[in-house]
C-alpha cells in the first residue's frame, strides 16, 4: 500500500486536529496512472471523477465520516459518489481536506500546507479497493466502503 499524508495533514495531526476534523467535509478525486511521490506534489494523471456527498452536484456537499472506533474512522452511511468526467483506469486517489481546493486546507497543485491524503487504487490489497477499476464516461461511481485507520503502536 502507498498511503501518503501531506505535510499540512501531518502538521494538523501533530497539533490540535484529528483525522476527522481534517478530512470531514472534504472530497476525493480519483486519477489515472501512478500517484505522485508525495501528497505535497501536484496531481498526476487525468482526473476521472470527483467523489462528494451528492455526486458533485453541490460544491459544498462534502464527504462525511462516521464514528471512530478502535483506531478506524469509517465513511458515514451517506452515499459517496460522483459522475465520471473522463473514461479511464483508476490508479490513485487524493482525499482533500475540508474546504476542498479553495484555501489552504485542501489546496490543489504543489503545496506544503494543503490538507490531503493520497493512496493507490486497485481491485484488492490497495488503499482504495475498486472493482472494476475501469470507469465509464457519464456513469456514476459510488464508494461503498472507505475507512481511514491509524497505525497501531
Amino acid at each position: 500500500m502507498a498511503l501518503r499524508l501531506s505535510n499540512g495533514a501531518r502538521a494538523g495531526l501533530a497539533g490540535t486536529k484529528g483525522i476527522y476534523e481534517l478530512f470531514n467535509g472534504g472530497f476525493i478525486d480519483i486519477y489515472s496512472g501512478g500517484q505522485p511521490a508525495s501528497a505535497d506534489a501536484a496531481e498526476t494523471g487525468v482526473k476521472l471523477v470527483r467523489i462528494t456527498g451528492t455526486s458533485g452536484a453541490v460544491a459544498t456537499a462534502g464527504l462525511t465520516f462516521g464514528t471512530a472506533a478502535d483506531g478506524s474512522l469509517p465513511k458515514s452511511a451517506d452515499i459517496w459518489s460522483g459522475v465520471v468526467i473522463v473514461a479511464g483506469v483508476a490508479g490513485w486517489f487524493r482525499l482533500y481536506g475540508t474546504l476542498g481546493t479553495t484555501g489552504v486546507m485542501g489546496s490543489a497543485g504543489t503545496s506544503g500546507t494543503g490538507i490531503r491524503l493520497d493512496g493507490n487504487v486497485g481491485v484488492s490489497g490497495s488503499d482504495m479497493v475498486m472493482s472494476p477499476t475501469t470507469l465509464t464516461l457519464g456513469r456514476t461511481h459510488t464508494v461503498d466502503e472507505f475507512t481511514l485507520t491509524a497505525p497501531a503502536a
